[in-house]
């Protein structure tokens, strides 16, 4: 029941109710001591030397925060935070013993009460700052999100239990005893401390400190290198500041009210208690829902603004009722939504850079502000003898100055949790953590190596920019002794001033390989101020075979725009001799000479000729059969288009296939529609169909990607939405209609959430025991079916999500998505967890409110959440067979289908009748015909019983 409770109310999961609870007892602990501590320790000292010297004291606390500050990193560097937290628990628990025990002598002087006042503060600082550092190792990005607000409620009843208990003891038991149980409270959180730690749960980073990553870097430099941090520092100490001069107002009007030391520690501990319980109001059940409604950065607008009107009304009304309103501000706020929000904006940062900064923030930043609030109040408020009300006026310009930090905090947030998640993502790539040499030097590199086929390779995904750089390293590439080198290095030559290396490529005319001589011959017509007349005078008589048939070649190449010239070197006759001297008996030729005339044959275009080429598909030589599909695609005739869509599916001819069909130009286009449309397209071709209209990138190919996303098929969807994220990040100009995109991702989202719902029925809901009637047989294969089943539902769901990543990358930034994405895949669950965080801070609300829930279900095994999440989870078995059918495409359809005829339930029948007519898909329509036969004897005995 209480687990249910928590559950529901907090948003608590399974695994995380002990560890919890554990966090909120320790900060519960730390802030009782500090609600006993403090209010003493303030009473001493304004009964000892006055309010206004309160002023000193800041600024000693500063003074002490960063003489401290180099021994504190030194021992960051050298010792883990848990040897880290149990020294300073040590050592303030002594100090306040010996605090106890001046106080009970009598012998404490204004040199004392100066030392115990910044050791209370800087106790206030430090341990609440290890303790959300520890926080941050213990929860991810989720988690934190979710559970800090709950976790800080334990801080929230700490202030108020410290405070009320403070205020009941202190008149019977006296300061000096509080002071000791004070003591006593801080030695209970070491147990505490070392059960988190034995108990596994600080997992999520090196438990000594990560230094030695970072170098030796100090921590101010880590805060100046980082402007998030650097905002962060600064919205942290205004709001320290203004605290502090709210905090002097406070007294001293308190003061001044209340002469006696005691009351006036009691009046202290019973506000400072009464705001805490205002605060653990909002922190149970405002701080998650304004949070995650608002979102982190929003959400730290709220105490400034509400200190801000406060500050307002105490000019109109300059009274202790006002500072009393404005106190409860700054205690309720501050320690609910703010320091929740405070502590999720650290959460991008590096544990390592964590580690070695966010205790400089929380205790040098925090007492460097405070001792600024110290001087404000000397050398303004004093030194020009100002009434205290004035401090309202620097409080109000300080807020301005807060809310223009808020603002530019929001912005390094997104960028900073970016950049974490990238560096996370490379680490998890690059173990080695090696610099990555910049694409040119490995361009370089790679053009200078005598690895001949990643040369080939790089040189063919050259882009022109980076060719005209690189010429200096390609235009020497035509004399390597590598054939394949120098066509690619020749392709390159297009990217230069006409002309380029024009006797390099003429000697090449004359090499003994068919494909560079014509890549040359091909070169000296297109890109040269050659007579083309003059090339084929020279070259179509050659004697050497190599560079006659280069010659024929161009040729039918340049007559295809050019009948004249075809004309006049009777190309169809050549054509039609060459032929003939195939079809001669112990005729022999070099398969090359094969593939050329196949090629010739293509552009030239003649009708007679084209069966040749179909004959030619069927080549026992691959070389052959990879030209003739080549010829197909360069001849534009419809009647090749099913024989280049079979290909795809054959890995060694794929490239050329999808080269062959993109030479049909855009009108093949609708040509793979129609056949998508009548569900023709095996599997094992359709991912690549998109990638042929993705080739032509033009607004053309953006539309009938979108069309195509219309399908019902789960492969063409995935693929045509990889497309159209490519098309965007070579071509971003072109309209992706961002409104059709959303459309889509919402509805893929809504089918993704259906079949991840009636998947857990289908692995949960089963009940063996109601198929006790059939043959032992037919359990089998139900049971296997249902395996079977399952495994594809996983496969149809990473797909899905997998298609939903692609749109959103198109929607939003293609660079953001791809960083989530891969966060997303990763095997370590936090990366996984700080990737849906980072989506959660980039998409829209209702994209969000959809899709991050589903993306969570990735991460978490809670049956409670799926419930929460999951529409119609407690549908029958047989309904969600029956929903996976209508929302499937066939590859879903087929195992439902062959599971449904194992079942021996004849209810499904009618929807099985159904498919074996509408269906589109042609083994749908096979599998329900053959689960209607196999149902049929259950049918017959139906009938007869009725």
């Amino acid at each position: 029941m209480i687990r249910k409770f928590l559950k529901k109310t907090f948003n608590i999961r399974d695994g995380e109710i002990t560890i919890s609870f554990f966090m909120q007892l320790y900060v519960f602990l730390i802030i009782t001591i500090l609600l006993i501590v403090k209010p003493i320790v303030n009473a001493l000292f304004l009964e000892g030397l006055g309010a206004d010297n309160l002023a000193y004291g800041y600024l000693l606390i500063a003074g002490t925060a960063i003489a401290t500050t180099y021994f504190y990193n030194q021992a960051v560097r050298r010792y883990s935070l848990r040897r880290i937290i149990v020294f300073s628990l040590l050592f303030f628990a002594i100090a306040f013993s010996v605090l106890s025990l001046l106080y009970k002598l009598r012998v404490i002087n204004a040199a004392s009460l100066y030392v115990f006042y910044v050791i209370s503060g800087i106790f206030a600082v430090l341990t609440t700052s290890q303790f959300w550092l520890l926080a941050n190792m213990v929860f991810n990005a989720r988690e934190a999100k979710r559970l800090f607000g709950f976790i800080g409620s334990g801080a929230i009843a700490g202030g108020i239990f410290g405070g009320y208990l403070t205020t009941i003891l202190v008149p019977y038991i006296g300061n000096g005893n509080m002071l000791l149980i004070a003591a006593g409270l801080i030695l209970s959180c070491i147990p505490l401390l070392s059960l988190i730690y034995r108990k596994g749960y600080v997992s999520r980073a090196s438990r000594s400190g990560a230094a030695e990553n970072i170098g030796g870097e100090t921590a101010f430099k880590l805060v100046l290198r980082s402007k998030h941090l650097t905002y962060l520092a600064l919205i942290i100490g205004i709001g320290v500041i203004v605290a502090k001069l709210i905090d002097f107002q406070f007294s001293d009007f308190a003061s001044k009210a209340i002469p006696d030391a005691d009351r006036l520690a009691s009046f202290f501990a019973f506000w400072f208690s009464t705001f805490n319980l205002v605060s653990l109001g909002i922190q149970l059940f405002l701080t998650n829902r304004v949070v995650e409604k608002l979102g982190v950065n929003s959400s730290l607008l709220i105490l400034p603004l509400g200190i801000a009107i406060g500050s307002l009304l105490f000019l109109t009304f300059p009274e202790l009722w006002v500072l009393v309103l404005i106190k409860g501000i700054d205690g309720s706020f501050k320690q609910s939504v703010n320091k929740a929000a405070t502590e999720l904006v650290m959460v991008p940062i590096s544990l390592e850079v964590k580690n070695k900064t966010k205790s400089f923030i929380d205790v040098v930043v925090d007492s460097l502000a405070t001792g600024l609030a110290g001087c404000l109040l000397i050398f303004v408020i004093k030194a020009l003898d100002l009434p205290s009300t004035y401090v309202t006026v620097i409080i109000l310009f300080l807020i301005l100055i807060w809310m223009v930090g808020i603002f530019k905090v929001r912005d390094s947030y997104f960028k900073s949790f970016r950049q974490s998640l990238r560096e996370a993502i490379e680490h998890a790539e690059e173990p080695s953590g090696r610099k990555r040499k910049s694409p040119l030097e490995i361009g370089k590199r790679i053009l200078s190596s005598d690895d001949a086929e990643q040369i080939v390779k790089y040189l063919g995904g050259l882009n022109g920019r980076k060719s005209r750089l690189l010429k200096a390293k390609i235009l020497p590439l035509l004399e390597h002794p590598d054939d394949a080198v120098k066509i690619e290095a020749i392709n390159q030559l297009y990217h230069y001033p006409e002309g380029t290396a024009l006797e390099t490529v003429r000697q090449l005319v004359y090499q003994k390989d068919d494909e560079v001589v014509f890549a040359a011959m091909n070169y000296l017509i297109l890109h040269t101020s050659l007579n083309d007349n003059r090339i084929f005078d020279s070259y179509l008589n050659h004697s050497s075979d190599y560079i006659a048939h280069a010659a024929l070649l161009c040729l039918a190449k340049e007559g295809r725009t050019n009948k004249k010239i075809a004309a006049r070197y009777n190309l169809e006759l050549r054509i039609e001799l060459w032929m003939a001297e195939f079809e001669l008996p112990n005729s022999e030729h070099r398969p090359e000479e094969l593939s050329f005339l196949l090629e010739s044959i293509g552009y030239a275009g003649i009708p007679r000729f084209l069966s040749f080429i179909s004959a030619n598909f069927n080549n026992r030589n691959p070389m052959i059969v990879k030209h003739a599909i080549i010829a197909a695609g360069i001849s534009g005739e419809e009647l090749f288009v099913d024989a280049l869509i079979d290909f795809l599916k054959v890995k060694e001819y794929r490239e050329e296939a999808i080269e062959a069909l993109i030479a049909y130009g855009e009108s093949i286009s609708e040509l793979l529609l129609a056949r998508e449309a009548a569900r023709t397209l095996r599997n094992d071709v359709k991912k690549y169909i998109p990638q042929v209209i993705q080739k032509f990138e033009t607004q053309t190919s953006v539309r009938v990607l979108l069309r195509l996303l219309q399908s019902r098929d789960n492969l063409i969807r995935l693929a045509s939405a990889k497309s159209l994220n490519r098309l965007k990040n070579k071509n971003p100009k072109l309209n992706f209609f961002p409104k059709s995109i959303f459309r889509f991702i919402l509805t893929y989202s809504f089918e993704y959430r259906d079949i991840i719902s009636c998947r857990k029925v289908i692995k949960s809901n089963f009940r063996a025991e109601n198929y006790s009637g059939l043959s032992e047989d037919d359990k089998t294969e139900l049971f296997q079916a249902r395996e079977g089943l399952l495994e594809i539902l996983d496969v149809q769901l990473s797909k899905r999500i997998a298609t939903i990543f692609h749109l959103l990358a198109v929607y939003y930034s293609h660079k953001d998505l791809d960083v989530a994405y891969k966060g997303f895949k990763s095997e370590d669950r936090d990366t996984r967890a700080n990737a849906i965080e980072f989506l959660d801070n980039i998409l829209a609300p209702k994209l969000k409110h959809v899709l991050l829930p589903l993306l969570e279900l990735a991460i978490i095994e809670d049956a409670d959440v799926y419930q929460e999440i999951l529409e119609d989870t407690d549908i029958s078995f047989n309904r969600a067979l029956i929903n996976l059918i209508k929302v499937g495409d066939g590859n879903l359809r087929l195992p439902v289908i062959y599971l449904i005829q194992f079942l021996g339930d004849t209810s499904f029948s009618p929807l099985l009748a159904e498919l074996q007519i509408t269906a589109k898909n042609r083994d749908v329509r096979s599998f329900a015909s053959l689960a209607l036969k196999k149902l049929q004897p259950a049918l017959m005995q139906k009938e007869e019983n009725s």
